[in-house]
């Protein structure tokens, strides 16, 4: 394969959210990774061979059913975390060492690992072993209670914060930093990403607007959080919602004057609190006169930060995300490209989502498990 990641070697174990997000990202951008997954896997997001193909974070690598729970199974993962660069695991905190993979068991036979470890509370602390999901981890880290309108219950942002942008993202980051740092120390080291840390870390900027007296607490009151009128959504005509983000003066002004309003003196000011409830009556009024697609015809040569709400469905088919490839279409399923973007090592696009455990014979092969090993592991119930 292609791409900047090019000839690492990655073993991933199985896990749902955030570890196989990092995974992929390696993957996407030209890694060797190898997803280990427990034989006979069973769960509501498990990727069947029915339903394989829209495991869209199963792509781009393929799939061994090694059985950790087999003391030749966790063998067989000591063998090959020896021909890696990275491992990958997201398992809850000393539930891989009681396995036997934890960091020190693999580490020891190879200097070089990149061992990334994903949790949740991160690995100490009072609640570092209890169960959680994204919705608990930013609930504690300060995300939640900002996002939301006013007078209203915080609203979870689905599980964007801290599984992805938060969980696998920071992971991935840590990761690459590590292998960075690999060229000059020629050892590899555990890169420990914590849901609770990423949520919290992307929240930098609020803290500080927080600190200095410029965010409010309270919900739906503030510029970024549908507090500002300028920067909210509105609904058209036909039930469908424009966005609006008209934050600076001079996009403010474009808005106005797109939408009529440029002239009328009685229009509150652009930054009276006090009218902001007037100033978003004035906006969905006018809104509401035509619909989506006649607004979109209406703002296409503004630049006023205007841009039409646009659904899973509709996004592929938008005229930027066509011109720029935001997304692409892997084994007939359209989803997001691969990103960022590199002038010279493009990867190559990535394989469709496999089943768990469909490539053992031909995964263990390519890194080294012969025939005749693959043929007494599956006997002993190490491998499906």
């Amino acid at each position: 394969m292609a791409g900047p990641l090019q000839g690492v070697r990655v073993v991933e174990i199985g896990a749902l959210g955030p570890a196989p997000f990092c995974a992929m990202l390696l993957a996407d951008m030209g890694a060797d990774v190898l997803r280990v997954e427990r034989p006979h896997k069973t769960g509501v997001l498990t990727a069947d061979a029915q339903t394989a193909e829209f495991d869209l974070l199963s792509r781009g690598r393929p799939s061994a059913a090694i059985d950790l729970r087999n003391e030749h199974g966790v063998a067989l993962v000591h063998r090959l975390t020896q021909r890696a660069d990275v491992f990958i695991e997201g398992m809850r905190p000393g539930v891989a060492e009681r396995l036997g993979v934890g960091p020190e068991d693999l580490c020891a036979g190879n200097d070089r690992l990149v061992y990334g470890r994903m949790t949740g509370w991160g690995r100490t602390g009072p609640i570092a072993d209890r169960a959680g999901h994204d919705i608990n981890y930013i609930s504690v880290s300060g995300v939640l209670a900002a996002i939301g309108r006013r007078g209203q219950p915080p609203t979870p942002p689905l599980n964007l914060v801290a599984d992805f942008g938060g969980g696998g993202l920071l992971l991935a980051w840590g990761i690459a930093c590590a292998l960075v740092e690999r060229q000059s120390s020629g050892r590899g080291q555990v890169v420990d990403a914590a849901m609770i840390d990423g949520s919290a870390l992307l929240m930098t900027p609020i803290f500080g607007a927080h600190a200095s007296g410029f965010w409010s607490d309270e919900r739906g009151t503030n510029m970024l959080d549908s507090g500002a009128p300028w920067y909210d959504v509105y609904e058209t005509a036909d039930g469908k919602w424009m966005s609006v983000g008209a934050v600076e003066p001079q996009f403010y002004a474009e808005l106005l004057a797109t939408l009529g309003l440029g002239d009328d003196p009685t229009l509150p000011d652009q930054h009276d609190v006090s009218r902001w409830p007037e100033l978003r009556r004035r906006l969905s009024e006018v809104f509401r006169r035509r619909t989506r697609r006649e607004w979109e015809e209406v703002f296409e040569d503004v630049d006023a930060c205007v841009a039409p709400v646009l659904t899973m469905a509709e996004a592929p088919d938008h005229p930027q995300n066509r011109a720029w490839g935001t997304f692409c279409r892997i084994g007939g399923v359209v989803q997001p490209a691969p990103a960022p973007r590199f002038d010279r090592s493009v990867p190559d696009p990535p394989s469709v989502p496999q089943p768990a455990g469909a490539n053992t014979d031909e995964a263990l092969r390519s890194w080294g498990v012969g025939d005749a090993d693959r043929e007494r592991l599956r006997t002993s119930g190490a491998i499906l």
